[in-house]
């Protein structure tokens, strides 16, 4: 399933944008990644293990890495 179809159908269910739900998705992920409260060496270790191309992770590659993990565990 593509990214568009994904935030299309997450906004359908919720009565949003699409780009309202991939803007609420980065939000959640920038929280994530600068809370004070997450600066915690096992928090910080299950952050590290998300591949991403800069400091935090955009929803793209926090939805295909999730994705890989339940694939995985599903196996």
């Amino acid at each position: 399933m593509s990214m568009r179809k994904i935030y299309r159908e997450l906004a359908r269910k919720h009565g949003v944008s699409a780009k309202e739900v991939r803007q609420e998705m980065q939000a959640a992920l920038t929280e994530a990644y600068t809370d004070p409260q997450n600066n915690n060496e096992i928090t910080k270790a299950y952050q590290n293990r998300m591949p991403r191309q800069g400091e935090i992770p955009t929803p793209e590659e926090a939805v295909r890495y999730l994705a890989g993990k339940v694939r995985q565990n599903r196996a």
